[in-house]
């Protein structure tokens, strides 16, 4: 089984120490809203409350972020992504832009003294 790319905002990990450094990844998604989630989005923004046609979109979109990071850093050698930002941006009406980027590492165990 490959080893778990630890993905990281910190920049540093408790009990680990950064071995090697492997450069910068990053990795985007561009994600559109239809008029189907429009229309139910605007339908509950007048009645009040938190679209969760949106936020579950926003959710997906970040997890495939991340997996894109630890792709990223795995083909690199590194075992964890640190000081992750992400962000996003409109692009065109109705289409979000979801970007992060981090730095890919070696992490090795801190021995004990």
């Amino acid at each position: 089984m490959a080893e778990k790319i630890i993905v990281s905002t910190l920049d540093f990990v408790p009990g680990y120490r950064v071995a090697e450094h492997k450069g910068l990844v990053w990795t985007s998604t561009a994600r559109s809203k239809n008029i189907v989630h429009d229309f139910v989005a605007v339908t509950k923004s007048l009645a009040g409350g938190e679209s969760n046609t949106y936020r579950h979109m926003m959710n997906e979109a970040r997890k495939d972020i991340v997996h894109g990071l630890a792709e990223q850093a795995r083909m690199l050698g590194a075992n964890a992504v640190l000081g992750v930002q992400m962000s996003s941006t409109q692009i065109m009406p109705a289409t979000l832009d979801i970007y992060a980027y981090g730095t890919a590492v070696v992490l090795e165990k801190e021995r004990r003294k």
